[in-house]
């Protein structure tokens, strides 16, 4: 069953899959219990999240349904993770960021974190996100005044942007990534308990020019003036990737963990592009929530389904690399 809030929209796109469907906005709460009856689990990818996960979250909730979404936003992950108890009790499990944001990445965190216990430090590196899709885009234009998360001592904390970056290898030898705020500061914390995590992208000019502009002129773009003007070009934006673009397309993960006593692991993760991956691995999840594959509150993917989970689909390969030289 499909459902969205445009009525004329879905229809378009439900007949073309001959799929029922029933519409329902989410600023209106008495339309839900219409939307959720006889419903088990939902996949919400109604972006952006900052706007809709948590009343998408709440309905759920009251309706005793699992609740699955493809968000990167660290925000929505720390708040749904404040649902836990509550979701407990309901029998209900939150589980956000069922594609490529985070399950590949947070499989790899857990797969490293498993190789070093008593890890202290996590750096994830990202590399291939060359096409944005428009949701992508509106969620990167509200975060532009916000500077760039990482997480230190359990805490979030925001440093200034385009300031902090590593060199990971991507499979051509160590390379520049540039520290970004994305989902597994949060998700990775949940998944391994270490403290210190930071994400990044590997460097390209578009990412180095978002970053310059986010440091120096972020107070500016975060005004609403400014974000609706910025809103207005997103929407010219195509609405994601062409087929041919996601079929030549591929992602590569570099998650490295150290402790304090200079133990170092790495490991490399290859994917298919990412809009193609994350519409494989959410659907792969709610397969399993339908067969009973649950566990109740706010979860993360690498902790339920384990760190392999990810090397069960086609076009997935995972190495270790040398952990000899300095963090």
């Amino acid at each position: 069953m499909l459902s969205a809030r445009d009525p004329t929209a879905l229809a378009a796109v439900a007949t073309s899959l001959g799929l029922a469907t029933r519409a329902a906005r989410l600023d209106a709460p008495g339309a839900h219990a219409d939307a959720l009856h006889g419903v088990t689990v939902v996949l919400h990818a109604a972006g952006p999240f900052s706007q809709t996960a948590e009343p998408m979250v709440e309905a759920c909730l009251r309706a005793g349904v699992h609740y699955l979404d493809i968000t990167g936003e660290i925000a929505v992950f720390e708040a749904l993770a404040r649902r836990h108890a509550a979701a407990r009790a309901r029998g209900v499990m939150i589980m956000p960021g069922t594609g490529f944001d985070v399950v590949p990445s947070d499989c790899l965190a857990a797969h490293v974190a498993a190789r070093l216990p008593g890890a202290r430090r996590l750096a994830i590196g990202v590399a291939g996100l060359r096409a944005t899709s428009r949701g992508s885009a509106r969620t990167i234009v509200e975060q532009v005044a916000r500077g760039v998360t990482v997480r230190h001592d359990g805490v979030l904390t925001t440093i200034p942007a385009g300031l902090r970056w590593r060199r990971f290898d991507w499979g051509h030898g160590p390379a520049p990534g540039d520290a970004v705020s994305w989902g597994d500061v949060a998700s990775a914390y949940f998944t391994t308990g270490i403290p210190d995590v930071e994400t990044y992208f590997a460097r390209e000019p578009a990412l180095q020019a978002s970053l310059l502009a986010s440091r120096y002129w972020g107070w500016m773009l975060g005004t609403a003036p400014w974000q609706t003007i910025l809103k207005a070009g997103v929407d010219l934006l195509p609405a994601g990737p062409s087929a041919a673009e996601r079929a030549a397309g591929h992602a590569v993960i570099v998650a490295e963990a150290a402790d304090d006593a200079g133990g170092i692991v790495r490991a490399r993760l290859r994917t298919p592009d990412v809009y193609s991956f994350t519409a494989t691995t959410a659907a792969s999840i709610v397969a399993r929530v339908l067969a009973g594959d649950v566990e109740p509150g706010f979860q993360t993917p690498g902790r339920v389904f384990g760190p392999d989970f990810v090397l069960g689909f086609p076009g997935v390969e995972r190495e270790d690399l040398p952990g000899t030289d300095a963090w």
